[in-house]
């Protein structure tokens, strides 16, 4: 495809519209509209790769994780027993590894952020500054690793400048697009890219947006949906925590290279952390159903918000919420900071155990609509605590949410944390996590459960990558998030995505990419 010539414009004030507030719900905020800065289409990321000029090495430098404050968690936060805790093991996972092979490596930052995405003949990887390329059926690498601005190479905008971290990989599904975000260089934009075709290797349309008073995005997540591509992040000036921002990108302008605005709910200080559904499966949601975004509020709720976007009309734009979901009491993993044991090593990782882990993964499955979401937390108390994974089925959450299964999975005293779950449309549901204690190094293992097991419990887990080494130096950041994702041509096999150390150090991580499934998903 021939490259466009960029467009430009100056950035607009934002435009404040009316917002009536839905009946029983609080509206949160005005809703605005924000332009993109510029918006194009690129060349080929093939030719870009093969004739960009060798980059020198990148300086090492840890990429920096806000954390907003957060209203003090009531006694059962830190006092109650589990009852969510799955007490009986089960037989060994049933989904057996079919692909399992090493992704993007350490590339000068840290954490690597690890996500990515399986597409109709390609699987994507990125991580922090990093972009990749691999064949579905082989793990052969076509493309990369190469500089995630690199996609916006010639563009009229900072996005070109270099990268600003915290990026998503996502796959829609229903179109074959790739959908490609970052903050940019400079902290204070969202990049965010289509791909034209299934093809991650070719052209991409191409826009930047920037965030209002020039404020920091931090923690951006995204999820495709049938109307609007979603977004979230923890809004900052300097380090004073604003609130977290939500918005919506003109899907159907984007899809085509137009000129798609983002229609965005200012920033609330209440509200941090929150995951916008990301749709998996080939059924879509019903009608216009509104996207769900999830956060938690220690020490036993979900809040479920509605984001209803009106391209035509913004003015009719609604985020409506929460509606509260009260599930088993739990304690965030390490109070939400740092406790996780290495091997060999006083050095100790950060849970994020103060926020839900991407993604927020939603299916339609037989006209019973689901999310899956999970997070880390405490297990026990005092000094023979550690931590698992809590991990939640929530039914009909566009209506009457209920807790179809909860279930925390720690079936021994090592600490489970940076999780990832999706489900496949069998109803099976595949978990993803890291493994640590003072025994073992950080390794990479999985789960999951078919719709036959006892209700709210997951098979025993069996290994991706067993760690060679462990994080030390100082360096406490361990991922920051993972990446479980469904394979859209079959719908069954799970890729998942993550870190490990292959031997002690620092900024020296690796990457390994897996495939899985069940067997009665066919």
């Amino acid at each position: 495809m021939k490259k466009m010539v960029g467009v430009k414009f100056s950035v607009l004030p934002a435009i404040l519209l009316a917002l009536a507030p839905a009946p029983g719900e609080e509206a949160t905020s005005k809703p605005i509209v924000i332009p993109p800065v510029g918006y194009d289409v690129s060349a080929p990321l093939a030719d870009i790769v093969a004739s960009a000029p060798a980059e020198a090495p990148a300086g090492r430098r840890v990429i920096p994780l806000r954390h907003p404050p957060q209203p003090a968690p009531g006694p059962l936060s830190t006092t109650a027993e589990d009852l969510a805790l799955q007490q009986t093991s089960l037989p060994l996972v049933s989904a057996k590894l079919a692909l399992n092979f090493d992704g993007i490596s350490a590339d000068g930052g840290a954490p690597p952020d690890t996500n990515g995405s399986a597409g109709a003949t390609q699987f994507v990887q990125i991580v922090n500054t990093e972009y990749a390329v691999y064949d579905k059926t082989t793990g052969a690498l076509i493309v990369g690793p190469t500089a995630i601005h690199n996609i916006w190479s010639g563009f009229s905008g900072d996005c070109a400048d270099g990268d600003g971290g915290d990026p998503v990989v996502l796959y829609d599904k229903a179109d074959g697009r790739w959908v490609v975000g970052q903050i940019n260089a400079n902290d204070n934009a969202y990049c965010l890219a289509v791909s034209t075709t299934s093809d991650a290797t070719h052209t991409y349309y191409r826009y930047e947006f920037r965030t209002p008073n020039g404020n920091l995005p931090d923690y951006p997540k995204l999820g495709v949906w049938s109307d609007a591509y979603y977004w979230t992040a923890n809004i900052f000036s300097g380090n004073k925590f604003l609130g977290a921002m939500r918005c919506a990108f003109d899907r159907a302008k984007m899809l085509g290279g137009g000129a798609a605005n983002a229609i965005c709910f200012q920033q609330d200080p209440r509200v941090a952390n929150l995951l916008p559904s990301d749709l998996d499966g080939s059924t879509e949601p019903p009608g216009a159903e509104p996207n769900l975004y999830l956060t938690f509020v220690a020490p036993s709720t979900l809040n479920i918000y509605k984001f209803h976007a009106d391209f035509i009309n913004p003015s009719n734009s609604t985020f409506t919420g929460p509606t509260a979901v009260p599930v088993n009491p739990f304690a965030e993993a390490c109070e939400g900071g740092i406790c996780i044991p290495q091997a060999g090593t006083g050095q100790k990782l950060d849970s994020l155990g103060d926020r839900l882990m991407y993604r927020n993964a939603y299916r339609n499955l037989s006209g019973t609509e689901y999310l899956v979401v999970n997070h880390s937390v405490n297990v026990g108390s005092g000094k023979s605590s550690y931590t698992g994974v809590r991990w939640y089925q929530i039914a009909n959450p566009n209506g009457t949410p209920v807790v179809a299964q909860q279930g925390t999975f720690a079936p021994d005293s090592s600490y489970r944390w940076m999780g990832s779950t999706a489900m496949d449309k069998a109803g099976d549901i595949a978990v993803g996590y890291s493994v640590s204690s003072g025994t073992i190094h950080p390794a990479i293992r999985y789960t999951g459960r078919v719709p036959t097991d006892p209700a709210n419990m997951l098979e025993a887990e069996a290994t991706i990558f067993e760690g060679n080494g462990s994080q030390t130096g100082g360096l406490k950041r361990w991922g920051d998030y993972s990446s479980m994702s469904i394979d859209p041509v079959d719908d069954c096999t799970f890729w998942y995505t993550t870190e490990y150390i292959p031997s002690n150090g620092k900024f020296n991580w690796h990457t390994r990419i897996a495939s899985f499934k069940f067997p009665g998903c066919q």
